[in-house]
């Protein structure tokens, strides 16, 4: 049923800009997601999004011009995450090294029709940030800031924690056209996947190059009772911090009372 809704979204989107003054150019992109606001219940866990999109051509675009490739990137909510490095010390494992991974995306899909190198060269996938390796992902380092290479031992363990949980992936075969114009993919969601805004960016290339990008866009929200608690912390922090001392003790108390030996 969502992915029909996606469809028709497409559709819907594609007459209009038939309809619309448009900057004359060869290709442009349509493309839509299946369903714009996911909703997490206590029960949720996990789906899958479909997203369709189109490849518009006009007169001016050669009937020879392609292949297409297509490469998809999502970006989640935008946070601030420490990775840390342990050591074993007399035998005790503790914290030995962190870094700070500042304004980053919680959640990082990178999907396309072939692997990406053979899609465009080094240059082109890194000024694009076409790949998990290519997008920036700034480090708090020593009071400076910046972004390292990817094979950086910080980086690459960011990026395996996120994997593990299936919020940083990257497939070279996700992306699958339809007919020579019409393709479409999946976004998987975890069940872990973090509340917020999230950004989809479609981008266009041929022989190497990128000739045409769009963006859209959907939301992850929390209903019921897990929202009003989330609400309630973030309002009332010490309403809710001092509610939830009072249970803890109530519980123990409880429990203390109910196992008590006589």
């Amino acid at each position: 049923m969502s992915a029909r809704r996606g469809l028709a979204s497409l559709v819907l989107l594609m007459l209009t800009s038939l309809s619309a003054p448009t900057v004359a150019r060869a290709e442009h992109l349509i493309a839509s997601v299946s369903n714009h606001r996911v909703t997490v219940t206590p029960n949720y866990t996990g789906e899958e999004l479909v997203l369709f999109g189109s490849v518009e051509r006009d007169a001016t675009t050669p009937a020879n011009h392609g292949p297409y490739d297509i490469v998809v990137t999502i970006s989640g909510p935008r946070t601030t995450m420490v990775t840390r490095r342990k050591e074993r010390v007399f035998g005790i494992w503790v914290n030995a090294d962190s870094r700070q991974f500042l304004n980053v995306p919680s959640y990082l899909a990178v999907f396309a029709n072939r692997p990406l190198n053979t899609i465009a060269t080094p240059e082109v996938l890194r000024r694009q940030q076409l790949g998990i390796d290519n997008v920036i992902l700034t480090q708090r380092v020593a009071g400076d800031y910046a972004d390292v290479v990817a094979d950086d031992p910080f980086r690459r363990a960011f990026v395996r924690l996120r994997e593990d949980h299936g919020l940083y992936r990257e497939s070279s075969n996700a992306v699958t056209f339809i007919t020579t114009n019409l393709f479409r993919t999946g976004i998987p969601l975890p069940a872990e996947v973090p509340i917020g805004l999230y950004e989809v960016d479609i981008k266009l290339l041929a022989n190497g190059a990128a000739i045409a990008h769009t963006e859209t866009a959907f939301e992850i929200v929390k209903v019921g009772f897990e929202q009003f608690v989330a609400d309630a912390a973030r309002r009332e922090s010490l309403g809710y911090g001092l509610v939830t001392a009072a249970m803890a003790l109530m519980t123990g108390w409880f429990a203390s009372v109910a196992f008590r030996k006589d």
